[in-house]
């Protein structure tokens, strides 16, 4: 029986229990309705009247119907309040127990660490992709109001190896350290970077000589928000249509709007497009799609590349075009 229904049972209860009690009062005691309504309180109450006056037989009788309604109504009460924090407890442990056969389910999915103003960002640009990613936050309000946006979530501290476990990072594909602290950044970059030597690692700093340190803990990406921040001021004065045009090609709410996407697709062994030239493929002529670059295994990039260049396995193709195209072309670098 849901809660609300019992509240009503209960408040039904006691308007009865009060009725009962004085008008049983008032007609075998002859007492007013205001006294035999306060003999009945005071008497539900177990609060006692016997050293204020004396009852009749019947009296006596209404008050021991009053007395066991009133147990039995407490037992109610009592009896629903215990069901409903007991139904809310189990709630909550299968809840989390559901959120962790999820989390070590994930593959290939991404841990960010810090649920404050950045991190939440972040999460919010996954789940517009959709990207699996699980979040790390120790604080419990921070981390109650992410998963309340539908993300997956382990309340904990970051910089320990047995939260990070926790959160599949043999099995995760990149990890985003966004703590608020630089100090904090550091550890779990240290610390992640000590389970995993393949990981892309990005991790934000707050302070300038933060970078360094991070870098040499581990990070293979550092991002200062208020360097980030300060160039986008930058140029969106200085070059506003530029600015504009990337900003709305690189985001997805962008992307809906112009149906333009820039997208990384990395060419794998196999693929129909791989070993041929960009002509050869097919990518221009066949799906639309306008290739950018193309950064080489080896790490060279090639901008702007020619009819002629030559696709390989590994390469990187940063490609500009319809979303769904892309999808395609991200399919056919995986055959």
């Amino acid at each position: 029986m849901r809660l609300s229904y019992r509240i009503y049972i209960l408040i039904a209860l006691m308007f009865l229990l009060n009725a009962v009690g004085t008008l049983g009062l008032h007609f075998t005691e002859g007492w007013s309705l205001a006294k035999s309504f306060y003999v009945t309180v005071i008497t539900v109450s177990t609060l006692g009247y016997n050293e204020i006056m004396t009852l009749s037989a019947g009296g006596k009788a209404v008050t021991v119907i009053l007395v066991m309604l009133g147990i039995a109504t407490a037992g109610f009460a009592v009896t629903s309040l215990a069901q409903y924090f007991i139904a809310i407890e189990l709630h909550t442990i299968m809840g989390r127990r559901r959120m962790e056969r999820e989390i070590q389910q994930l593959r290939d999915h991404f841990i960010i660490c810090g649920a404050g103003r950045v991190g939440r960002r972040v999460a919010k640009e996954f789940r517009q992709r959709p990207v699996p990613f699980v979040v790390i936050e120790r604080d419990e309000a921070k981390a109650a109001r992410i998963r309340g946006e539908g993300a997956l979530t382990i309340v904990g501290d970051s910089t320990k190896e047995e939260i990070l476990r926790q959160a599949g990072i043999e099995h995760a594909k990149g990890l985003i350290s966004v703590i608020t602290s630089d100090a904090d950044n550091v550890y779990v970059t240290l610390t992640a970077r000590g389970l995993r030597q393949d990981l892309p690692i990005v991790a934000r700093a707050s302070e300038e000589d933060a970078e360094e340190k991070l870098r040499r803990a581990g990070a293979t990406e550092v991002i200062s928000p208020y360097i980030f921040t300060g160039h986008r001021i930058a140029q969106a004065l200085l070059r506003p249509n530029v600015y504009d045009f990337l900003d709305v090609a690189t985001s997805t709410m962008g992307a809906e709007k112009l149906n333009m996407q820039i997208e990384e697709v990395q060419v794998k062994s196999g693929s129909r497009v791989a070993n041929r030239t960009l002509q050869e493929s097919g990518i221009r002529q066949q799906m639309n799609i306008t290739v950018l670059a193309v950064k080489k295994a080896g790490g060279k990039t090639m901008f702007n590349p020619a009819s002629d260049a030559r696709i390989e396995v590994g390469d990187w193709l940063i490609a500009m075009g319809d979303p769904a195209n892309l999808k395609i072309l991200e399919k056919e670098a995986a055959k």
